[in-house]
């Protein structure tokens, strides 16, 4: 990747954090719009159009696969439709997902020596006035942290229901930071909330410069892409931990 100017980032001043935290306390998660001041968020979107590093993810069981863009671009067509048929028939009845992403690493050290704007991004979440504001939101205190991943959603693409709940990752709640100037919520990508019964279903569309934030565990998906979609769907996603 060539190296970026690192951008700068800040709160929209506007946020009201004490009426959000309210609002977040009523159901365990909460849209919060215009994050960022709206020049930063275009320039995140570019940077993210832009980018040629994308690997696409693919759960196997619990095995994932990785598949640059020159790797897909040498599949033939039947094997693009072998693939595509396994990850529909995993997504029957199990865990399953297919995106883009681009890895942020989680240690301070390389997020200092990184010119990537997705490290500026969670080292900025992960301290100061952003992480102060996200502790307030949810009121609580042990958040240390913000781990992070870009995830770029085209049309076939999607993620089932799961809780995020894994022992020892300490995590306290997950994030969406959507970056996606123009979207329809008839082109899927919805982050949506289930009950334990798959009875009531409710959600967020991926609201270009909003942050989706929701307490750990609850049951969430991302509903598929269509064809219609006429742009991906670009966010930053990640997990918002504490120290153990």
């Amino acid at each position: 990747m060539a190296k970026q100017a690192t951008p700068q980032f800040a709160l929209n001043p506007a946020l009201d954090a004490q009426a959000l935290a309210k609002r977040f306390q009523e159901s365990g998660r909460i849209h919060i719009g215009g994050l960022l001041d709206p020049a930063s968020a275009d320039a995140m979107h570019a940077q993210l159009r832009a980018r040629t590093d994308w690997k696409q993810v693919i759960n196997s069981g619990e095995r994932l696969v990785e598949l640059t863009r020159p790797t897909r671009a040498g599949l033939s067509a039947a094997q693009q439709t072998d693939l595509d048929n396994a990850v529909y028939a995993g997504a029957r009845e199990g865990f399953q997902f297919r995106y883009e992403s681009i890895r942020v690493p989680d240690e301070t050290r390389l997020r200092a020596t990184s010119n990537d704007p997705l490290a500026a991004f969670a080292a900025w979440l992960s301290r100061g006035a952003a992480r102060d504001f996200l502790r307030e939101v949810m009121q609580e205190p042990k958040i240390a942290y913000a781990d992070a991943q870009a995830t770029a959603y085209s049309p076939g693409d999607f993620l089932t229901g799961h809780d995020d709940a894994v022992p020892g990752k300490h995590r306290l709640a997950a994030y969406v930071f959507n970056l996606t100037p123009i979207w329809r919520p008839e082109w899927g990508g919805l982050l949506l909330f289930h009950d334990r019964d798959g009875v009531s279903v409710d959600g967020f569309s991926p609201v270009h410069n909003a942050l989706n934030l929701f307490r750990v565990p609850q049951i969430h998906s991302v509903s598929e892409v269509t064809r219609a979609a006429a742009f991906r769907r670009y966010a930053i996603t990640g997990w918002l931990r504490s120290k153990g």
